[in-house]
């Protein structure tokens, strides 16, 4: 009788440790609701339906939708000239006029300061769709896209990103000046200052104003990003990398400036142009950049030679790239070392040999 007690006592000690096993690890999971995102979520989209309505019922001015049209664009190129090619994956360098100017337009997008935009990148390349990923596909679309910011990050997010180095960006000045006096600036530049030139410039109703040029501006500027994120790790082309989540997505490369041609941008995080392209139509980032190296304001233009592609769409791309063929031999299972840029210290030294860079200065 003995014996049986005791019996039963041990198995409901391994009960009762798998249960608790079992409850830590789904708490991983467990969604901690961030409300206050949640509400600023309901807000914008809300807000953003009523700009709509203002904007095809003519109550707000045609010249007020094409403004807020244009300081989007502006704004874009804060994150992806700046914040993405420049910062988080040092894809060129930029003297300081031009680092001033893309901290501004950064600002103005209002996506994070660039020290937690970069930190959360860089473990976003480095721990591609894992739970150390903050905006973690293989969670699905939603969350990828949205969710992620109504919710508390996982602590693999956490964890992950604390080993991440960020020496370079503590050493930026204006980084850090921007970091501290985010939450001073922000507001002024991405919702004051659009909301005022209008009013001032042609007499737009103030609130008509309000809802056009800075609400619905800015919450269709982050969908056009968070696209990158959900549709461009979900549809789309594989060409260089067939094992890894990120697609090549034309319609998300147009709308995020240059930004969709993921499949190519993870293969080659520090390559300035983030694609293949020898054109601007669907990658104004790049002209950007080039225009500003023609300036003498950017200079050391990383970029992957015609030979790194060859070899790389040969080995592991779908074969819907012009110069591989599809390969039926499934010899490769995983995806290759990921990196997160230039100066990731996992980088291959063979890349950093077979890489072009232009506009150098020693």
């Amino acid at each position: 009788m003995a014996a049986e007690t005791d019996s039963n006592a041990k198995n409901v000690d391994v009960d009762f440790s798998n249960y608790v096993a079992l409850r830590n690890k789904r708490r991983d999971y467990e969604w901690q609701i961030v409300w206050r995102n949640v509400l600023a979520f309901i807000y914008l989209h809300a807000a953003s339906l009523y700009g709509l309505y203002l904007i095809f019922t003519g109550k707000a001015k045609v010249v007020t939708f094409l403004f807020a049209v244009v300081f989007a664009s502006i704004a874009a190129m804060g994150v992806t000239a700046g914040a993405h090619r420049l910062w988080a994956h040092r894809a060129y360098k930029a003297r300081w006029p031009l680092r001033l100017f893309l901290a501004i337009l950064q600002t103005v997008a209002f996506q994070n300061h660039i020290y937690e935009w970069v930190r959360d990148h860089r473990v976003h390349h480095k721990f591609t769709e894992t739970d150390a990923d903050p905006h973690n596909a293989k969670r699905g679309f939603f969350f990828s896209h949205i969710g992620w910011l109504m919710l508390r990050k996982h602590k693999d997010v956490l964890e992950k990103g604390a080993l991440v180095d960020m020496s370079d960006i503590e050493g930026d000045p204006i980084v850090m000046i921007q970091k501290k006096t985010y939450l001073v600036v922000m507001p002024l530049l991405c919702f004051i200052l659009p909301a005022w030139m209008p009013v001032a410039l042609w007499n737009e109703n103030a609130w008509a104003s309000w809802y056009v040029a800075s609400i619905f501006r800015y919450t269709i500027s982050l969908h056009f990003t968070w696209l990158v994120n959900s549709a461009a790790h979900i549809w789309g082309n594989r060409p260089y990398d067939k094992y890894i989540g990120a697609t090549d997505h034309k319609v998300v490369a147009m709308l995020a400036f240059g930004e969709g041609w993921h499949n190519y941008h993870h293969v080659f995080p520090w390559d300035y142009k983030a694609a293949e392209l020898g054109d601007y139509r669907t990658n104004l980032s790049t002209a950007l950049i080039d225009l500003a190296a023609k300036w003498g304001l950017a200079y050391d233009l990383k970029t992957v030679s015609m030979e790194m592609i060859r070899k790389r769409v040969t080995r592991t791309g779908d074969g819907t790239h012009p110069l591989g063929m599809k390969n039926e031999e499934d010899d490769h299972h995983h995806p290759e070392n990921p990196i997160w840029g230039w100066d990731d210290t996992d980088m291959p030294e063979e890349d950093r040999k077979l890489a072009e860079i232009a506009n150098k200065v020693d």
